[in-house]
Protein backbone atom coordinates (compact mmCIF):
# COMPACT_ATOMS: atom_id res chain seq x y z
CA UNK A 1 0.00 0.00 0.00
CA UNK A 2 0.92 3.13 -1.03
CA UNK A 3 0.08 6.43 0.93
CA UNK A 4 0.18 9.92 -0.93
CA UNK A 5 -0.56 13.47 0.52
CA UNK A 6 -1.91 16.09 -2.47
CA UNK A 7 -3.25 13.62 -4.37
CA UNK A 8 -5.60 16.34 -5.87
CA UNK A 9 -2.82 18.90 -7.03
CA UNK A 10 -0.92 18.64 -9.94
CA UNK A 11 2.02 16.19 -9.44
CA UNK A 12 -0.38 14.27 -6.58
CA UNK A 13 -2.78 13.37 -9.83
CA UNK A 14 -0.55 12.32 -12.15
CA UNK A 15 1.47 10.20 -9.63
CA UNK A 16 -2.10 8.28 -8.47
CA UNK A 17 -2.14 7.30 -12.25
CA UNK A 18 1.26 6.43 -12.52
CA UNK A 19 1.32 4.40 -9.16
CA UNK A 20 -2.16 2.60 -9.94
CA UNK A 21 -0.80 1.86 -13.85
CA UNK A 22 2.17 -0.28 -11.82
CA UNK A 23 -0.79 -2.10 -9.94
CA UNK A 24 0.03 -1.01 -6.51
CA UNK A 25 -2.73 -0.19 -3.97
CA UNK A 26 -2.63 3.52 -3.43
CA UNK A 27 -4.23 5.74 -0.10
CA UNK A 28 -4.69 9.34 -0.85
CA UNK A 29 -5.68 12.08 1.13
CA UNK A 30 -7.70 14.98 0.40
CA UNK A 31 -9.50 17.94 1.34
CA UNK A 32 -11.67 19.20 -1.39
CA UNK A 33 -13.94 16.87 -3.72
CA UNK A 34 -12.60 13.78 -4.80
CA UNK A 35 -11.82 14.08 -8.57
CA UNK A 36 -14.18 12.12 -10.82
CA UNK A 37 -11.48 11.95 -13.48
CA UNK A 38 -9.25 10.78 -11.01
CA UNK A 39 -7.07 7.96 -11.17
CA UNK A 40 -9.25 5.19 -10.98
CA UNK A 41 -9.50 2.30 -7.93
CA UNK A 42 -7.76 4.85 -5.55
CA UNK A 43 -8.84 4.37 -2.15
CA UNK A 44 -9.79 8.38 -1.20
CA UNK A 45 -9.13 9.71 2.64
CA UNK A 46 -11.43 13.38 3.63
CA UNK A 47 -9.01 15.03 5.98
CA UNK A 48 -6.28 17.15 6.42
CA UNK A 49 -2.46 17.15 7.15
CA UNK A 50 -2.47 18.60 10.92
CA UNK A 51 -4.90 15.99 11.62
CA UNK A 52 -2.21 13.84 13.35
CA UNK A 53 -4.19 10.90 14.63
CA UNK A 54 -6.06 10.87 11.10
CA UNK A 55 -2.42 10.73 9.82
CA UNK A 56 -1.10 7.78 12.17
CA UNK A 57 -4.55 5.72 11.19
CA UNK A 58 -4.12 6.48 7.59
CA UNK A 59 -0.51 4.94 7.84
CA UNK A 60 -1.44 1.32 8.34
CA UNK A 61 1.00 -1.18 8.71
CA UNK A 62 0.66 -2.75 4.91
CA UNK A 63 1.91 0.95 3.94
CA UNK A 64 5.82 0.71 2.70
CA UNK A 65 5.84 3.96 1.29
CA UNK A 66 4.73 7.63 1.67
CA UNK A 67 4.69 10.30 -0.98
CA UNK A 68 4.00 14.00 0.49
CA UNK A 69 3.31 15.95 -2.40
CA UNK A 70 0.66 18.10 -0.53
CA UNK A 71 2.05 21.79 -0.58
CA UNK A 72 0.61 24.95 -0.65
CA UNK A 73 2.41 27.54 -3.38
CA UNK A 74 1.57 31.26 -2.58
CA UNK A 75 3.13 34.52 -2.74
CA UNK A 76 0.42 36.67 -1.33
CA UNK A 77 1.68 38.68 2.03
CA UNK A 78 -1.75 37.42 3.69
CA UNK A 79 -0.83 33.64 3.18
CA UNK A 80 2.54 33.71 5.13
CA UNK A 81 0.96 31.76 8.42
CA UNK A 82 -0.82 28.98 6.21
CA UNK A 83 2.26 28.72 4.17
CA UNK A 84 4.07 28.05 7.54
CA UNK A 85 0.79 26.16 8.40
CA UNK A 86 0.54 23.71 5.77
CA UNK A 87 4.52 23.51 4.21
CA UNK A 88 6.16 23.29 7.88
CA UNK A 89 3.71 21.72 10.54
CA UNK A 90 2.38 19.42 7.90
CA UNK A 91 5.31 17.92 6.80
CA UNK A 92 6.69 17.57 10.38
CA UNK A 93 2.98 15.56 11.15
CA UNK A 94 3.22 13.76 8.06
CA UNK A 95 7.17 12.60 9.02
CA UNK A 96 6.29 11.86 12.42
CA UNK A 97 4.18 9.79 11.27
CA UNK A 98 6.39 8.31 8.98
CA UNK A 99 8.46 7.58 11.97
CA UNK A 100 5.76 5.24 13.96
CA UNK A 101 5.95 2.75 11.19
CA UNK A 102 9.29 1.79 11.20
CA UNK A 103 10.00 0.42 7.56
CA UNK A 104 8.07 3.19 5.54
CA UNK A 105 9.71 5.23 3.01
CA UNK A 106 9.46 8.75 2.69
CA UNK A 107 9.46 10.86 -0.63
CA UNK A 108 9.22 14.56 0.21
CA UNK A 109 8.20 17.08 -3.01
CA UNK A 110 9.90 19.84 -2.05
CA UNK A 111 10.86 23.10 -4.59
CA UNK A 112 13.87 24.50 -6.22
CA UNK A 113 12.70 27.49 -3.92
CA UNK A 114 14.19 25.89 -0.91
CA UNK A 115 17.71 25.56 -2.20
CA UNK A 116 19.04 28.76 -1.36
CA UNK A 117 21.42 30.68 -3.69
CA UNK A 118 24.67 29.10 -5.17
CA UNK A 119 27.24 26.96 -3.53
CA UNK A 120 30.39 28.86 -2.19
CA UNK A 121 32.70 29.17 -5.41
CA UNK A 122 30.11 29.04 -7.65
CA UNK A 123 30.96 31.09 -11.09
CA UNK A 124 29.05 32.49 -14.23
CA UNK A 125 29.03 29.79 -16.72
CA UNK A 126 30.14 30.36 -20.94
CA UNK A 127 26.63 31.21 -21.19
CA UNK A 128 26.59 34.05 -18.62
CA UNK A 129 24.28 31.45 -15.91
CA UNK A 130 24.54 30.72 -12.48
CA UNK A 131 24.11 26.71 -12.12
CA UNK A 132 22.97 25.68 -8.64
CA UNK A 133 23.25 22.02 -7.72
CA UNK A 134 21.91 20.16 -4.53
CA UNK A 135 24.79 21.42 -2.92
CA UNK A 136 23.42 25.22 -2.66
CA UNK A 137 23.60 26.75 0.75
CA UNK A 138 20.66 28.50 2.47
CA UNK A 139 21.36 32.09 3.85
CA UNK A 140 20.15 32.72 7.50
CA UNK A 141 21.02 36.04 7.10
CA UNK A 142 19.41 36.67 3.69
CA UNK A 143 15.79 37.66 2.83
CA UNK A 144 13.94 35.29 1.13
CA UNK A 145 10.37 35.08 0.20
CA UNK A 146 7.65 33.01 2.71
CA UNK A 147 7.22 30.39 0.67
CA UNK A 148 10.89 29.66 0.04
CA UNK A 149 11.23 29.81 3.56
CA UNK A 150 8.25 27.42 4.27
CA UNK A 151 9.39 25.15 1.80
CA UNK A 152 13.14 25.03 3.61
CA UNK A 153 12.01 24.26 6.99
CA UNK A 154 9.75 21.74 5.76
CA UNK A 155 12.87 19.94 4.18
CA UNK A 156 14.72 20.95 7.43
CA UNK A 157 11.34 18.33 9.22
CA UNK A 158 12.25 15.55 6.87
CA UNK A 159 16.49 15.72 7.61
CA UNK A 160 15.56 15.42 11.34
CA UNK A 161 13.46 12.50 10.67
CA UNK A 162 16.18 10.77 8.34
CA UNK A 163 18.95 12.03 11.34
CA UNK A 164 15.75 9.58 13.67
CA UNK A 165 16.34 6.54 11.21
CA UNK A 166 13.46 7.42 8.42
CA UNK A 167 14.02 6.50 4.87
CA UNK A 168 13.49 9.54 2.44
CA UNK A 169 14.20 11.59 0.06
CA UNK A 170 13.54 14.45 -1.23
CA UNK A 171 12.74 16.19 -4.71
CA UNK A 172 13.18 19.96 -5.40
CA UNK A 173 11.27 20.60 -8.66
CA UNK A 174 11.59 23.85 -10.84
CA UNK A 175 8.39 25.38 -12.37
CA UNK A 176 6.45 22.34 -12.84
CA UNK A 177 4.32 22.19 -15.83
CA UNK A 178 1.66 20.35 -16.90
CA UNK A 179 -2.48 20.51 -17.71
CA UNK A 180 -3.55 21.53 -14.50
CA UNK A 181 -5.94 23.89 -13.03
CA UNK A 182 -5.85 27.17 -15.23
CA UNK A 183 -6.23 29.18 -11.73
CA UNK A 184 -3.57 26.94 -9.43
CA UNK A 185 0.29 27.12 -9.11
CA UNK A 186 1.72 26.84 -12.66
CA UNK A 187 -0.93 26.63 -14.93
CA UNK A 188 -1.66 29.88 -14.75
CA UNK A 189 1.28 30.83 -16.70
CA UNK A 190 -0.36 28.75 -19.58
CA UNK A 191 -3.47 30.79 -19.24
CA UNK A 192 -1.49 33.80 -19.11
CA UNK A 193 -0.82 33.01 -22.14
CA UNK A 194 -3.76 32.02 -23.76
CA UNK A 195 -5.46 35.07 -22.60
CA UNK A 196 -3.20 37.33 -24.86
CA UNK A 197 -1.75 39.32 -23.21
CA UNK A 198 0.84 42.06 -23.99
CA UNK A 199 3.56 42.09 -21.75
CA UNK A 200 6.12 39.78 -19.74
CA UNK A 201 8.89 40.51 -17.33
CA UNK A 202 12.32 39.51 -18.22
CA UNK A 203 14.67 37.04 -17.00
CA UNK A 204 14.65 33.52 -16.72
CA UNK A 205 12.30 30.56 -16.26
CA UNK A 206 13.28 26.65 -14.81
CA UNK A 207 10.55 24.48 -15.69
CA UNK A 208 10.10 20.70 -15.79
CA UNK A 209 7.27 18.58 -17.12
CA UNK A 210 4.99 16.86 -14.81
CA UNK A 211 5.34 13.70 -16.06
CA UNK A 212 9.13 13.58 -15.57
CA UNK A 213 9.03 14.54 -11.91
CA UNK A 214 6.49 11.82 -11.29
CA UNK A 215 8.83 9.09 -13.34
CA UNK A 216 12.11 10.45 -11.21
CA UNK A 217 9.88 10.33 -7.57
CA UNK A 218 9.04 6.56 -8.55
CA UNK A 219 12.64 6.03 -10.05
CA UNK A 220 13.91 7.38 -6.50
CA UNK A 221 11.25 6.34 -4.19
CA UNK A 222 10.13 2.57 -5.23
CA UNK A 223 13.36 1.68 -7.08
CA UNK A 224 16.42 2.46 -5.75
CA UNK A 225 14.96 2.06 -2.40
CA UNK A 226 19.39 1.83 -1.10
CA UNK A 227 19.33 5.91 -1.38
CA UNK A 228 18.12 7.97 1.70
CA UNK A 229 18.98 11.13 3.06
CA UNK A 230 19.84 12.78 -0.52
CA UNK A 231 18.07 15.48 -2.44
CA UNK A 232 17.47 15.95 -6.22
CA UNK A 233 16.82 18.95 -7.75
CA UNK A 234 14.12 18.06 -10.89
CA UNK A 235 14.89 20.78 -13.86
CA UNK A 236 14.51 20.29 -17.65
CA UNK A 237 16.58 23.49 -18.47
CA UNK A 238 15.99 27.34 -18.05
CA UNK A 239 14.46 29.72 -20.82
CA UNK A 240 14.19 33.19 -21.38
CA UNK A 241 10.49 33.64 -20.77
CA UNK A 242 9.79 35.64 -23.20
CA UNK A 243 10.54 32.34 -25.13
CA UNK A 244 8.94 30.38 -23.20
CA UNK A 245 5.55 32.53 -23.85
CA UNK A 246 6.10 33.07 -27.56
CA UNK A 247 6.68 28.73 -27.26
CA UNK A 248 3.54 28.92 -24.88
CA UNK A 249 0.99 31.00 -27.19
CA UNK A 250 2.29 29.44 -30.26
CA UNK A 251 0.93 25.85 -29.00
CA UNK A 252 -2.47 27.33 -27.76
CA UNK A 253 -2.29 29.43 -31.12
CA UNK A 254 -2.87 32.44 -29.51
CA UNK A 255 -1.00 35.75 -30.03
CA UNK A 256 2.03 36.25 -27.61
CA UNK A 257 2.61 38.81 -24.85
CA UNK A 258 5.39 41.48 -27.20
CA UNK A 259 6.15 44.07 -24.89
CA UNK A 260 8.86 43.42 -21.57
CA UNK A 261 8.13 45.29 -18.86
CA UNK A 262 11.28 47.40 -17.61
CA UNK A 263 12.48 46.26 -14.29
CA UNK A 264 12.05 49.84 -12.44
CA UNK A 265 8.12 49.76 -13.94
CA UNK A 266 7.71 46.13 -12.44
CA UNK A 267 8.94 47.89 -8.91
CA UNK A 268 6.33 50.25 -9.06
CA UNK A 269 3.65 47.99 -10.16
CA UNK A 270 4.22 45.60 -6.80
CA UNK A 271 4.07 48.60 -5.10
CA UNK A 272 0.91 49.84 -6.24
CA UNK A 273 -0.60 46.22 -5.37
CA UNK A 274 0.75 45.96 -1.98
CA UNK A 275 -1.02 49.48 -1.21
CA UNK A 276 -4.34 48.19 -3.25
CA UNK A 277 -4.36 45.01 -0.77
CA UNK A 278 -3.39 46.60 2.62
CA UNK A 279 -6.70 49.11 1.73
CA UNK A 280 -8.63 46.32 0.40
CA UNK A 281 -8.12 43.14 1.38
CA UNK A 282 -8.12 41.87 -1.78
CA UNK A 283 -5.05 39.80 -3.23
CA UNK A 284 -2.41 41.43 -5.40
CA UNK A 285 -1.68 40.47 -8.94
CA UNK A 286 1.87 40.85 -8.22
CA UNK A 287 4.02 40.98 -5.54
CA UNK A 288 7.75 41.66 -4.68
CA UNK A 289 8.67 38.35 -5.17
CA UNK A 290 7.24 37.70 -8.40
CA UNK A 291 8.08 40.98 -9.66
CA UNK A 292 11.86 40.04 -9.16
CA UNK A 293 11.59 36.17 -10.03
CA UNK A 294 13.55 34.79 -12.74
CA UNK A 295 16.11 38.29 -12.58
CA UNK A 296 18.94 36.68 -11.64
CA UNK A 297 20.54 34.16 -13.93
CA UNK A 298 20.16 30.83 -12.67
CA UNK A 299 20.05 27.51 -13.89
CA UNK A 300 18.61 24.72 -11.98
CA UNK A 301 21.45 21.71 -13.03
CA UNK A 302 19.86 18.21 -13.17
CA UNK A 303 23.09 16.07 -13.39
CA UNK A 304 22.78 14.68 -9.92
CA UNK A 305 19.48 12.59 -10.55
CA UNK A 306 20.12 11.68 -13.90
CA UNK A 307 23.71 10.11 -12.74
CA UNK A 308 21.08 7.86 -10.34
CA UNK A 309 17.99 7.16 -12.89
CA UNK A 310 19.44 8.01 -16.14
CA UNK A 311 16.13 9.70 -16.92
CA UNK A 312 16.05 12.38 -19.33
CA UNK A 313 14.09 15.31 -19.54
CA UNK A 314 11.51 16.26 -22.11
CA UNK A 315 11.96 19.52 -23.82
CA UNK A 316 9.89 22.35 -23.64
CA UNK A 317 8.58 22.43 -27.11
CA UNK A 318 7.10 18.70 -26.20
CA UNK A 319 5.82 19.50 -23.03
CA UNK A 320 4.11 22.49 -24.30
CA UNK A 321 2.44 21.16 -27.24
CA UNK A 322 1.26 18.10 -24.57
CA UNK A 323 -0.14 20.48 -22.65
CA UNK A 324 -2.01 22.43 -24.63
CA UNK A 325 -3.57 19.36 -26.41
CA UNK A 326 -4.96 18.33 -23.00
CA UNK A 327 -6.43 21.44 -21.91
CA UNK A 328 -8.36 22.11 -25.08
CA UNK A 329 -9.66 18.92 -24.97
CA UNK A 330 -10.39 19.01 -20.97
CA UNK A 331 -12.33 22.83 -22.18
CA UNK A 332 -14.36 21.08 -25.09
CA UNK A 333 -15.56 18.42 -22.80
CA UNK A 334 -16.42 20.76 -19.65
CA UNK A 335 -18.29 22.79 -22.48
CA UNK A 336 -20.47 19.36 -23.66
CA UNK A 337 -20.85 18.72 -20.43
CA UNK A 338 -22.35 22.12 -19.44
CA UNK A 339 -24.56 22.04 -22.87
CA UNK A 340 -25.70 18.44 -22.47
Amino acid sequence: MVFVTGGTGLIGSFLLRALRARGLAVRALHRGAVPTDGAPGVEWLAGDLLDTEQLRAALTPDVTHVFHCAGLVSYAPQDEDLLLSVNVQGTAAVVDACLERPGVRLAHVSSVAALGGPAAGSTVGPDGRLPVTEKATWDLGAAHPAYATSKYLGELEVWRGVAEGLSAVVVNPSVVLGPGNWNRSSTRLLRYAHQQHRFYTRGLINFVDVRDVVAQLLALALDQTALSGERYILSAEAVPLADFFRQAAAALERRPPTMAVPDWAAEVIWRLEHARAVLTGARPLITKDTARAGRQPVVYRHDKVQSHTSLTFRPLAETLAWCAGELVTKATHSVAAFVS
